[in-house]
């Protein structure tokens, strides 16, 4: 899977249960992390800083509550969305689990193309591009599906490198993304890289975004990393 392969982080205790869905989160094209339980979660939230949590409610030690509660509590994971899984049907659980900060409460048995709509329309909000979105910005349209990007209309040629960097810094327009960020990001946690090369390839998306005039839309921030915009 490529760097930009959206990741899910799978929480489920029942052995069966988690084979099933690992298995079709993969066919679908996610990078998967699985947790048993509450602990391993946590800790697997802070190394894989996964972009969507499918979380079991019946967990052993702590509650798929509790971990929903602790993951939305904490400024630098809050806003990864986490579509809780319950055998509990009730009107009042599904309440509890959304006020939890749980952003979608599927109930078992649940059809499994249901669910992968759902992580979907989650993933629009938060990965638009890695799930082949259109991205725009200013006067530059990113096309998740045909890997195509213009400029004022202008194809824009960019290799598969810089094309990731290019949709993730437009996922977020403003944000500020550190090396160390854009590495894991674009190259993947699993790829050695050193941080210079970061600054290669901006140079080169600069260059390519810049070929027919225009404005640099990307800004370097002394000491931190890059921005778009």
């Amino acid at each position: 899977m490529g760097a930009q392969t959206p990741t899910v982080l799978l929480v489920e205790d029942e052995p069966a249960q988690r084979e099933i869905l690992r298995y079709n989160l993969s066919s679908e094209g996610f990078d998967v992390a699985i947790a048993e339980n509450g602990d391993d979660a946590m800790i697997l939230v802070e190394e894989v800083m996964p972009d969507l949590i499918l979380l079991d409610w019946m967990l052993p030690g702590v509650s798929g509550i509790e971990i929903c509660r602790r993951i939305k509590a904490r400024k630098e994971t809050r806003s990864i969305p986490v579509i809780m899984l319950s055998a509990r049907s009730e009107e009042l659980d599904r309440v509890r689990g959304l006020e939890t900060g749980a952003d979608d409460y599927v109930v078992k048995p649940f059809s499994i193309s249901e669910l992968m709509a759902r992580i979907r329309t989650q993933l629009r909000r938060t990965r638009p591009a890695a799930v082949g979105q259109r991205l725009e910005f200013e006067d530059i349209v990113l096309d998740g599906e045909s890997h195509r990007v213009t400029r004022a209309g202008d194809a824009v040629k960019l290799g598969p490198t810089e094309f990731r960097l290019l949709s993730t810094l437009m996922e977020k327009p403003g944000r500020v993304w550190s090396r160390e960020q854009l590495l894991d990001r674009v190259w993947g946690r699993d790829v050695y890289v050193d941080t210079r090369t970061v600054d290669v390839h901006v140079g080169r998306l600069r260059k390519a975004l810049c070929k027919q005039g225009g404005q640099d839309p990307l800004r370097t921030v002394r000491g931190t990393g890059y921005a778009l915009g």
